[in-house]
């Protein structure tokens, strides 16, 4: 039959441990002020697909993300884990559930400021 071949490598190191931040911080600024950076309300009032793109491609996902259902939630829960804000999934349906532009605004600039 075959011949089996087999590769040793040897382990030249250790992993090691994530180390994360333990302190929380709270988003740069409110869902509701949208004026603090006209481009982006602008783009937000205008084309928000296109703004909702630009915040997936900014976050490090496939800029086409923003099309499947329930994304954006997801983006923003994961904002706020990666930044060590408070909140929940459920205060994050309800921003967008409410005023999804605004939303995905304050997603847009909290981006902004902190790459």
């Amino acid at each position: 039959m075959g011949t089996k071949v087999t590769m040793s490598y040897p382990i030249s190191q250790q992993p090691q441990a994530m180390q994360y931040a333990t302190t929380s911080s709270q988003w740069n600024s409110d869902v509701m002020d949208c004026c603090e950076d006209m481009g982006i309300c602008l783009c937000g009032t205008f084309v928000p697909c296109i703004l909702a793109c630009r915040v997936a491609s900014d976050y490090g996902e496939c800029c086409c993300l923003p099309f499947l259902p329930g994304t954006l939630i997801a983006m923003r829960t994961g904002l706020r884990e990666k930044y060590h804000i408070p909140g929940s999934i459920c205060n994050d349906w309800v921003c967008f559930a409410c005023c999804g532009q605004c939303t995905l605004c304050q997603m847009a600039r909290e981006l902004k400021q902190r790459n």
